[in-house]
């Protein structure tokens, strides 16, 4: 079942859509269940919803998995620079992002385990202890997936980063991480396709920036106690027909 919702999103003072994913055990008992959160929510269920007009296929998924879980899709903002503001934790410089982004990105986190899950939890039957409780996302909702695991770990103990914009702040995402507390419980997913990486080497993927970029941010999270899983998909672009491929492998490792 996926229902749909509005929440004010107060860090903007604007609404924003929810796409709330409930098992079909839901409906037939009393049981309480874990908590995902994820970013671009209108991406996941349904294609006539994503931007692009292809979904994650989430649905399916999660109907044929031997697990039940809520998953919370956060649905962006829509209007101008919105979504890479709202979802960079940083301060993005350079000809790409058209000049400065001032990233409210920190704020988005705190909306959400200050307003947002509150919410959830009150709303819906949930185990809201950090333990069942995890964030996801991809490209910029990676990021902040990756950033809400680390800054915010006392909420988030699990977290699916997927192909996360991390080249632009890879100092500032490493002192994150160095002086957080991470709890030794945490587990968290990293990824990226052969086909979206930055300067790729032509002979070894694993050689490209985007792949030594994100084996530096493993290695800082195991040094740090995180448990983690990266993964390399052969042929895969920055899109969401690449990203359903991985959702067995990153559910698989950070719920069972």
């Amino acid at each position: 079942m996926i229902i749909k919702r509005d929440v004010h999103f107060t860090p903007a003072d604007k609404t924003r859509r929810l796409h709330i994913y409930l098992p079909e055990s839901y409906s037939e008992g009393h049981e309480y269940y874990p908590v995902m959160y994820f970013f671009d929510g209108h991406n996941l269920f349904y294609d006539e919803d994503a931007t692009f007009g292809k979904s994650w296929g989430f649905k399916d998924f999660l109907e044929s998995w031997n697990k039940d879980i809520i998953i919370v899709g956060i649905e962006c903002g829509h209007e101008g620079n919105e979504r890479l503001v709202e979802y960079c934790p940083y301060t993005f410089r350079g000809q790409f992002w058209g000049g400065t982004i001032e990233g409210t990105g920190r704020d988005t986190l705190q909306w959400i385990v200050s307003e947002l899950k509150p919410v959830i939890d009150r709303d819906y039957r949930t185990w809201p202890h950090r333990e069942a409780t995890g964030i996801g996302g991809s490209s910029m909702g990676g990021l902040m997936a990756l950033y809400g695991a680390v800054c915010f770990n006392d909420w988030f103990s699990k977290a699916a980063c997927v192909s996360s914009t991390i080249s632009p702040c890879m100092a500032p995402l490493r002192r994150d991480i160095k002086k957080a507390n991470i709890q030794e419980d945490t587990r968290i997913y990293l990824s990226f396709g052969t086909e979206e990486a930055f300067r790729p080497h032509p002979t070894d993927p694993l050689k490209s920036r985007t792949a030594l970029q994100n084996l530096t941010i493993q290695q800082d999270l195991r040094k740090y106690g995180a448990a983690t899983d990266l993964f390399c998909q052969i042929g895969g672009g920055h899109n969401e027909a690449s990203w359903e491929k991985q959702i067995p492998r990153f559910m698989h490792f950070l719920w069972q």
